[in-house]
Protein backbone atom coordinates (compact mmCIF):
# COMPACT_ATOMS: atom_id res chain seq x y z
CA UNK A 1 0.00 0.00 0.00
CA UNK A 2 1.11 3.46 -0.46
CA UNK A 3 0.35 6.76 1.29
CA UNK A 4 -1.92 7.42 -1.91
CA UNK A 5 -4.14 5.07 -0.69
CA UNK A 6 -5.07 6.79 2.89
CA UNK A 7 -7.43 9.64 2.45
CA UNK A 8 -9.90 11.63 4.86
CA UNK A 9 -13.71 10.55 4.12
CA UNK A 10 -16.53 12.74 4.90
CA UNK A 11 -19.96 11.01 6.39
CA UNK A 12 -23.18 12.01 6.56
CA UNK A 13 -23.78 15.22 8.92
CA UNK A 14 -27.79 15.48 9.44
CA UNK A 15 -28.52 18.64 11.18
CA UNK A 16 -30.87 19.05 14.09
CA UNK A 17 -31.50 21.90 16.34
CA UNK A 18 -31.00 19.12 19.28
CA UNK A 19 -27.46 17.96 18.11
CA UNK A 20 -26.28 17.07 14.63
CA UNK A 21 -26.25 13.27 14.00
CA UNK A 22 -23.42 11.16 12.25
CA UNK A 23 -23.07 7.53 11.10
CA UNK A 24 -20.48 5.00 9.40
CA UNK A 25 -21.84 2.06 7.95
CA UNK A 26 -19.54 -0.76 7.14
CA UNK A 27 -19.71 -2.07 3.63
CA UNK A 28 -21.48 1.25 2.59
CA UNK A 29 -19.16 4.20 3.54
CA UNK A 30 -15.87 2.19 4.03
CA UNK A 31 -14.37 -1.15 2.04
CA UNK A 32 -14.63 -3.30 5.21
CA UNK A 33 -16.45 -4.83 7.37
CA UNK A 34 -16.14 -3.43 11.13
CA UNK A 35 -14.44 -6.29 13.26
CA UNK A 36 -14.06 -4.35 16.37
CA UNK A 37 -14.26 -0.61 17.53
CA UNK A 38 -11.86 0.50 20.12
CA UNK A 39 -11.21 4.67 20.97
CA UNK A 40 -8.30 6.63 22.99
CA UNK A 41 -8.69 8.95 25.62
CA UNK A 42 -6.88 10.51 28.64
CA UNK A 43 -4.15 11.02 26.56
CA UNK A 44 -1.33 13.07 28.78
CA UNK A 45 -0.01 16.42 27.01
CA UNK A 46 2.85 15.80 25.29
CA UNK A 47 2.18 11.32 24.78
CA UNK A 48 2.29 9.64 21.38
CA UNK A 49 0.41 6.69 20.33
CA UNK A 50 0.62 3.83 17.47
CA UNK A 51 3.80 3.71 16.76
CA UNK A 52 3.07 0.34 14.65
CA UNK A 53 1.77 -0.85 11.60
CA UNK A 54 -1.01 -3.66 10.69
CA UNK A 55 -0.37 -6.75 8.61
CA UNK A 56 -3.55 -6.83 7.48
CA UNK A 57 -5.95 -4.85 9.16
CA UNK A 58 -7.12 -1.72 7.86
CA UNK A 59 -8.86 1.02 9.99
CA UNK A 60 -10.81 4.26 10.13
CA UNK A 61 -9.93 6.76 12.64
CA UNK A 62 -12.02 9.47 13.95
CA UNK A 63 -11.46 12.49 16.43
CA UNK A 64 -14.95 12.29 18.31
CA UNK A 65 -14.07 15.22 20.21
CA UNK A 66 -10.94 17.31 20.48
CA UNK A 67 -7.73 17.13 18.21
CA UNK A 68 -4.95 14.90 17.25
CA UNK A 69 -2.69 14.38 14.19
CA UNK A 70 -2.05 11.11 12.53
CA UNK A 71 1.49 10.46 11.02
CA UNK A 72 1.76 8.19 8.59
CA UNK A 73 4.40 6.15 6.96
CA UNK A 74 4.49 3.97 4.16
CA UNK A 75 8.25 3.73 4.02
CA UNK A 76 9.39 5.67 1.47
CA UNK A 77 7.24 8.96 2.30
CA UNK A 78 5.53 10.76 5.77
CA UNK A 79 2.46 12.74 5.96
CA UNK A 80 0.79 14.11 8.52
CA UNK A 81 -3.38 14.38 9.02
CA UNK A 82 -4.47 16.50 11.11
CA UNK A 83 -8.26 15.46 12.57
CA UNK A 84 -10.28 17.30 14.80
CA UNK A 85 -14.15 17.06 13.23
CA UNK A 86 -16.59 14.06 14.31
CA UNK A 87 -18.00 13.30 10.45
CA UNK A 88 -14.54 13.30 9.27
CA UNK A 89 -12.27 9.69 9.40
CA UNK A 90 -9.34 8.93 7.92
CA UNK A 91 -8.60 5.79 6.63
CA UNK A 92 -5.71 3.65 6.95
CA UNK A 93 -4.91 1.13 4.69
CA UNK A 94 -2.77 -2.55 6.30
CA UNK A 95 0.84 -2.15 5.58
CA UNK A 96 1.25 1.86 7.16
CA UNK A 97 3.04 2.96 9.99
CA UNK A 98 1.21 5.50 12.06
CA UNK A 99 1.63 6.97 15.13
CA UNK A 100 -0.59 9.85 16.38
CA UNK A 101 0.47 13.03 18.90
CA UNK A 102 -0.64 16.47 19.62
CA UNK A 103 -3.92 15.54 21.27
CA UNK A 104 -5.49 18.18 22.58
CA UNK A 105 -7.04 18.70 26.13
CA UNK A 106 -10.34 15.73 26.36
CA UNK A 107 -9.60 14.38 22.99
CA UNK A 108 -10.97 11.19 21.93
CA UNK A 109 -9.61 8.98 19.07
CA UNK A 110 -12.13 5.98 18.09
CA UNK A 111 -10.71 3.71 15.57
CA UNK A 112 -13.23 1.20 13.73
CA UNK A 113 -10.94 -1.57 12.54
CA UNK A 114 -11.55 -4.24 9.62
CA UNK A 115 -9.79 -7.29 12.08
CA UNK A 116 -10.11 -8.08 15.90
CA UNK A 117 -6.92 -7.82 18.14
CA UNK A 118 -4.34 -10.50 16.86
CA UNK A 119 -0.84 -9.48 17.99
CA UNK A 120 0.87 -11.15 15.10
CA UNK A 121 -0.93 -8.77 13.05
CA UNK A 122 1.52 -5.90 14.29
CA UNK A 123 4.64 -4.78 13.69
CA UNK A 124 5.92 -3.28 16.75
CA UNK A 125 9.20 -2.27 15.30
CA UNK A 126 9.80 0.20 12.19
CA UNK A 127 12.90 -1.59 11.78
CA UNK A 128 10.26 -4.79 11.40
CA UNK A 129 7.94 -3.01 8.96
CA UNK A 130 10.84 -2.03 6.50
CA UNK A 131 12.11 -5.58 6.23
CA UNK A 132 8.71 -6.77 5.24
CA UNK A 133 8.72 -3.81 3.09
CA UNK A 134 11.75 -4.69 1.36
CA UNK A 135 10.70 -8.37 1.31
CA UNK A 136 13.03 -9.78 3.94
CA UNK A 137 9.38 -11.06 5.68
CA UNK A 138 7.05 -12.58 4.07
CA UNK A 139 3.86 -9.94 3.09
CA UNK A 140 0.66 -11.49 4.48
CA UNK A 141 -2.41 -12.76 1.80
CA UNK A 142 -5.50 -10.08 2.37
CA UNK A 143 -8.18 -11.94 3.89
Amino acid sequence: MALADCRIIGFPKIHDPRGNLTFIEGGNHLDFDISRVYYIYDVPGGAERGGHAHKQTQELLVAMSGSFDVVLNDGMVEQKFHLNRSHYGLYVPAMTWRHLENFSSGSVCMVLASHRYAEEDYYRTYEGFEAALRGDEPLPVAA
